[in-house]
């Protein structure tokens, strides 16, 4: 049986991870060791600030949701219940950028909203 080097695997395990370590200050974009264990750090990092950043969004959302519906009458809570009631189905994303841009849509909706609450 013939001897097997890993040399070639090794160089492109190693590789990856540089290049993911590219922009990376000092040793940490040279050096593998550093190198890994500020990829592993940064992706770690990554991962729970893309859950952080969906919890934030929505909270704008609701905010503004909130502001936009109070300024017509209703809260937010009553609000979100009169869509559900009426079978409309708009994400709060949605809903908000349409309070924002489109005052006399989201107006609409509010009326409608009103009207299947009463």
């Amino acid at each position: 049986m013939t001897r097997i080097k890993r040399g070639t695997n090794k160089k492109r395990s190693h590789k990856k991870i540089l290049n993911l370590a590219k922009g990376h200050r000092h040793g940490r974009s040279k050096l593998f060791r550093q190198a890994n264990e500020s990829v592993l750090h940064a992706l770690m990092y990554s991962y729970i600030h893309n859950k952080t950043k969906k919890r934030d969004f929505r909270r704008l959302w609701n905010i503004r949701i909130n502001a936009a519906a109070r300024q017509h009458g209703l809260s937010y809570s009553v609000f979100i219940y009169g869509l559900k009631k009426a079978d409309i189905d708009l994400d709060r994303k949605t809903l908000s950028e349409m309070a924002i841009n489109e005052p006399i849509g989201f107006e609409q909706l509010i009326e409608k909203v009103k009207s299947t609450l009463n």
